[in-house]
């Protein structure tokens, strides 16, 4: 058993796979027409870092419902979390790119951490280890 998509609700297809796929690296496995349960034309859009199994699947938002969670699907809370291998790399690639980061790198027991938010607004960990911290996971 294994976790395969989460959903990550988006104003728009394009800049939401822009973002994940040249900002953040992710590959662009699925971008497929589809239609809603009333038969309207949406997409099946899923990015997925590489070599992971977990996807997101990009949900263009449907209805004032949906708009209204777009950025804030977990309270404001960090709610998603990406690990790199190298940290300081991932760090300086994401803000060269315009990525707000709404704390910057800071030493915790489990490694570094940063969070930024996505294209949508979503607030993200970014995890990478420190030279001295072995990893838990």
């Amino acid at each position: 058993m294994r976790i395969d998509l989460v959903a990550v609700i988006v104003d728009e297809y394009d800049p939401a796979i822009a973002f994940f796929t040249g900002v953040l690296g992710f590959e662009l496995v699925e971008d497929s027409p589809s239609l809603t349960n009333d038969g309207r034309p949406k997409r099946w859009v899923v990015v997925r870092p590489p070599g992971a199994q977990t996807g997101l699947l990009l949900a263009r938002a449907d209805g004032e419902r949906q708009a209204a969670a777009v950025g804030d699907q977990v309270a404001g809370r960090v709610g998603f979390f990406l690990r790199v291998d190298d940290f300081d790399a991932a760090y300086r690639r994401m803000t060269e790119a315009g990525v707000t980061f709404v704390r910057g790198p800071r030493a915790e027991p489990y490694g570094r951490v940063a969070v930024f938010l996505d294209i949508a607004g979503n607030r993200w960990d970014l995890l990478g280890l420190s030279a001295t911290v072995p990893h838990a996971c």
